[in-house]
C-alpha cells in the first residue's frame, strides 16, 4: 500500500509540476490558468462520478440519487464560470459582475436546471426534494470549492497568484504528510474514532506543525528568493496563522470527505489512484481549505507586497 501511495503520488506531482511551469511561463505570462484551469475542470468531472456513486450506497437509493445529466451539467457550469476570466482577455476592470459573480450566475443556472431536471421526470410524490438536495450539495462541495483554486490562481497577478496556489497545496498536503507520519510513529488517542479510525490527536499536532513548517519555508525562504520582485518575507505571526489555519481547515475538510464516504459505506471514493484511492481522496483537504486560504490573501493576512 505505501509503495503504491509513493509511486501515485510522484506520478501526480510530476505531471503537476510539469503544468504549472507551463502555466507560469507559457500562455500564463498573459493568460494565468489556461494550463491549471482544465486541469481542475477535468478534476470535477470525475469528482462528480464519484459522488453519484457514494450516493447510490446511500439509503434509499437508486430514488434518491440526483439525476446524473443535470448534476454534471450544473457542476461543470460553475468550473467554467470560475475559469470565464482566463478566457476573456484583457477581463474589464470594471467588470459588474467582478471574478466571483460568474460562479454566482452559474450556481443559480445549476440550482434552476437540477429542479427543470425533476420537473421533467416528475411522476408522484417522494423524494423530489431529496434528490435536488443532493444534486446541489455536489454542485456546491465539488464546483464552488474547487472553482477557488482556479481563484487563488488568478489572485493579484501571474507571479503572486502562481505563491498563492503553490502555498496553499504545499500547506495542506505537507500538513497531510506530518499527520501521516507523527501519527504512524506516535499516534494513541484517536481524533474521530467513527470516520477515521486511524487519525490520532498526535497525527494531527504533526500536521500543524508541517503547515507551519512549509509556511516558513515557501513565504520567507522560497518565494522572496525566486520571486523578490513581488514576494517579501512575510512577519512570523503572519505565517505562523496562515499554516495554522491551512492545516486546521484541511483536517475538518479530510473529515467531511470520510462523513460521506462512511455514510456511502466506502473505504475510497474510487480506485483508479493506486494507494490514494481517488480524485475526491486526493482533494478533499484542499476543497474546504482553498476558499480559506483564498480569504486569507485578500484580506492581507498573506500577501506579495506585504511585509510587516
Amino acid at each position: 500500500m505505501l509503495r503504491w501511495r509513493l509511486v501515485s503520488s510522484f506520478v501526480v506531482l510530476s505531471i503537476l509540476i510539469g503544468l504549472m511551469i507551463s502555466d507560469y511561463r507559457m500562455l500564463g505570462v498573459d493568460r494565468p490558468g489556461v494550463w491549471l484551469g482544465p486541469l481542475v475542470f477535468g478534476f470535477a468531472a470525475l469528482a462528480v462520478r464519484e459522488m453519484l456513486d457514494l450516493f447510490s450506497g446511500l439509503s434509499g437509493a437508486p430514488r434518491t440519487t440526483p439525476i446524473t445529466w443535470t448534476t454534471y451539467v450544473g457542476t461543470l457550469c460553475i468550473v467554467a464560470a470560475w475559469c470565464a476570466p482566463i478566457a476573456w482577455k484583457p477581463y474589464p476592470v470594471d467588470c459588474p459582475l467582478g471574478k466571483l459573480g460568474w460562479p454566482m450566475l452559474a450556481i443559480t443556472f445549476g440550482i434552476g436546471l437540477a429542479f427543470l431536471g425533476e420537473m421533467l421526470r416528475y411522476r408522484e410524490p417522494g423524494d423530489v426534494v431529496v434528490r435536488v438536495a443532493m444534486g446541489m450539495l455536489i454542485m456546491v462541495y465539488v464546483g464552488v470549492l474547487s472553482g477557488f483554486l482556479v481563484a487563488l490562481r488568478l489572485f493579484h497577478s501571474n507571479t503572486a497568484g502562481m505563491v498563492a496556489l503553490i502555498s496553499t497545496i504545499a500547506i495542506v498536503k505537507m500538513s497531510d504528510t506530518g499527520a501521516y507520519a507523527f501519527g504512524r510513529l506516535f499516534g494513541r488517542h484517536p481524533m474521530a474514532k467513527l470516520l477515521s479510525p486511524k487519525k490520532t490527536v498526535e497525527g494531527a499536532v504533526g500536521g500543524v506543525l508541517a503547515s507551519i513548517l512549509t509556511a516558513w519555508l515557501v513565504l520567507n525562504i522560497l518565494a522572496p528568493r525566486w520571486f523578490p520582485e513581488v514576494c517579501a518575507p512575510q512577519a512570523a505571526w503572519r505565517w505562523v496563522a496562515y499554516g495554522a489555519v491551512l492545516a486546521a481547515v484541511g483536517m475538518v475538510g479530510d473529515l467531511a470527505e470520510s462523513l460521506i464516504k462512511r455514510d456511502g459505506r466506502r473505504k475510497d471514493s474510487s480506485s483508479w489512484l493506486p494507494g490514494l484511492g481517488g480524485v475526491l481522496d486526493m482533494l478533499d483537504s484542499l476543497l474546504l481549505t482553498a476558499p480559506v486560504s483564498y480569504a486569507c490573501w485578500i484580506a492581507g493576512l498573506i500577501g506579495p507586497l506585504s511585509n510587516g
